[in-house]
């Protein structure tokens, strides 16, 4: 996989624009000038996770005896299912909070920004490759970047697009999405089969 195609995947994973509206709603009932804030703290613990998992990941999986390729359907399953609520949303949310309290770690830190897809995604990398350890490390930082502008501009992106083009752009994503779930489970088949 080039650095490029992994950033856009663990973007495309991460969903900053589908999060818009999660985060405003969320984030609601602070004050506006805490908020970008908490957005920036919850971006940096997402950053740590997903970096602790990249690392240490393969490790946890040999000490439990999974191999890469039950990984690889998993991490492909769990993306299909989140490509399917990005294309079908339904009416009740994926993830909720207790809006009297200011969010720390769940549901915005884990699991909207590192959750089970952007970590199966990173323990992937590093599993099948490596030696490109400095590669996937600056694909982790360029994605959160990205994803963190996006999300300290939501109030900003949430009132420019409105509503209607925010789920527009979440849809379009899920199907990339699917596409790249469908190829996650192919590449674990094949790699149980010696296809």
């Amino acid at each position: 996989m080039t650095v490029l195609a992994a950033i856009l995947l663990l973007i495309i994973i991460m969903d900053p624009i589908g999060n818009v509206p999660v985060f405003l709603s969320i984030l609601k009932n602070i004050p506006i000038e805490r908020r970008r804030k908490i957005i920036i703290r919850e971006l940096l613990i997402a950053l740590a996770v997903l970096l602790f998992f990249m690392f240490i990941g393969r490790y946890i999986l040999q000490l439990l005896q999974i191999e890469q390729s039950s990984l690889g359907i998993a991490g492909g399953i769990i993306l299909f299912l989140i490509a399917i609520k990005m294309i079908f949303p339904g009416t009740k949310p994926m993830f909720t909070h207790d809006e009297k309290t200011e969010p720390l770690v769940v549901p915005l830190a884990v699991p909207m920004l590192a959750g089970p897809s952007a970590i199966a995604a990173v323990i992937l990398f590093m599993a099948r490759e490596p030696s490109r350890w400095i590669e996937w490390t600056f694909v982790v930082f360029v994605a959160f970047l990205v994803t963190g502008v996006i999300l300290v501009s939501s109030e900003t992106l949430g009132r420019k697009l409105g509503n209607r083009a925010l789920i527009a752009i979440e849809r379009l994503m899920g199907i990339i999405l699917v596409m790249v779930s469908v190829d996650f489970i192919l590449d674990g088949i094949k790699e149980t089969f010696n296809i």
